[in-house]
Formats: structure tokens, C-alpha cells, sequence
């Protein structure tokens, strides 16, 4: 029999599914004690991948409304969460800005050490034209200078060459964007310095040229540090 979940808008498609499965298991259709239809006829139910349902049913464990049983399937043990349902982006977006960044800060600092040992000629490529296009964006409006800014920064991770840190990094950038352009607006800090924290980005592009580990994290780390104190109230 048909559950009836309909087909899912792209994106975000995790969020989507666990909320849609979720509502199917509160709202009575799947009792406790209930068996879930298979993977596959999820999958097409909800116009998803596997992956997606599986993606989707771990969150849903974890809210303690699922548990899989080794060889038996997936079960309905609980109509209500016992904590909430969010996966990692959502985290993000409910996080502090202070908190995201803080943890933007750890691992682009070792991304910077790496990218000054592994980067190539099409990386510096890129740091070079994303820093040209950060100084530019400095006489534009404060969401243009921080989407600069996070390219130029985005570029740095991807010359680590670690697609774990690279990812992850694109994980933050949501919650970044809007946190760094409101902290830009509510302190004035382009009034001041239309290029903020500008010799540090062009000292953290030429020490990764140069192979120097320790002068680009240095570099990044003092333009994090800047940043966290403003937000800090600092």
C-alpha cells in the first residue's frame, strides 16, 4: 500500500524526507511496532536516493523515533522525539555566529598549513584572482565584500586539496554569510576599512605561495582572532 509521502522538492532533500517521514510516523500511519517500507520503495516514493532515506532515517533514530534492527529492518519506536530532528546544516543555522566561527577557525588554520605545502600553480591562480576580487569588492555593498571574502577564503581551504576540510568548510558558509554580514552592518567596520583585515589576506596569499606553513596560519589566525574579539564585543 501506497503511504502516499509524494515526491520532494531538491533541496534540502535530508531535511525534507526526515521531516516527511517524521510526519507519517506522528501522524498515525506508522505506529509503534511498525515496520518501515524498504529503502527502495521510499526512495521512489519520496523521488529521493537511497542514500537521502538512509540519511534520513538515521536522523530519525537518533530523535529516538526509529531503531534498526540487525537483519529485521528499520521499526517505529516512539511517535515523538525524544530530542529534536536536525541534521548538521540545521545545527549550523541555529547556531551562534560566535560559536560557528570559532570552529571556522580550527580548521581553516590547519588549512592554510596545508595548503602552503600542497598548493599548485591553478590554486595560487585562484587565491590571486579571488584577492583582486575581495580588494575590488571593498568599494561595493557589504554583502558583496563578505561573498568575496569568503571565496578568497574558500579558495585557501580548496588548496589544502582535502575534500573532508573542503566540505566541511561549505557546510559553514550559510550560517557565516548571513552572521559576518550582519556583524559588518551593525559595527560599522567597513566605515572604518573599506578593505577589512586586507594586508593580512595579502599576507596570507603570498606566505602560501612561498611554501610558508607557519606565516600562513600566523596570517589567518590573527585576521580570525580580529574577528572573534569584535564578536566577542571585544
Amino acid at each position: 500500500m501506497s503511504s502516499g509521502l509524494g515526491a520532494l522538492r531538491p533541496s534540502p532533500l535530508v531535511e525534507q524526507a526526515a521531516e516527511r517521514l517524521r510526519g507519517q510516523i506522528t501522524g498515525g500511519h506508522w505506529p509503534v511496532g511498525t515496520k518501515l517500507p524498504g529503502e527502495t520503495t521510499l526512495a521512489k516514493e519520496l523521488g529521493v536516493g537511497r542514500s537521502t532515506v538512509r540519511e534520513a532515517v538515521r536522523l530519525l533514530a537518533g530523535a529516538g523515533l526509529l531503531r534498526p534492527r540487525q537483519g529485521a529492518g528499520v521499526f517505529v519506536v516512539a511517535t515523538e522525539p525524544a530530542v529534536p530532528v536536525e541534521d548538521w546544516a540545521t545545527r549550523l543555522r541555529r547556531a551562534a555566529v560566535t560559536d560557528v566561527y570559532e570552529v571556522r577557525a580550527m580548521v581553516e588554520v590547519q588549512a592554510a598549513r596545508l595548503a602552503a605545502a600542497r598548493r599548485t600553480e591553478a590554486d595560487l591562480a585562484a587565491m590571486d584572482a579571488a584577492l583582486a576580487a575581495r580588494t575590488e569588492a571593498a568599494g561595493g555593498d557589504d554583502a558583496a565584500f563578505v561573498d568575496a571574502d569568503i571565496s578568497l577564503h574558500a579558495a585557501v581551504v580548496a588548496a589544502a586539496h582535502n575534500p573532508v576540510l573542503t566540505d566541511l568548510f561549505k557546510e559553514f558558509v550559510p550560517a557565516l554569510r548571513e552572521g559576518l554580514i550582519g556583524l559588518v552592518q551593525l559595527l560599522d567596520l567597513r566605515e572604518r576599512e573599506p578593505g577589512h583585515s586586507a594586508d593580512l589576506h595579502a599576507e596570507l596569499v603570498e606566505a602560501v605561495r612561498r611554501g610558508d606553513a607557519e606565516g600562513a596560519s600566523g596570517a589567518l589566525r590573527a585576521d580570525m582572532e580580529a574577528t572573534l574579539a569584535l564578536l566577542h564585543g571585544g
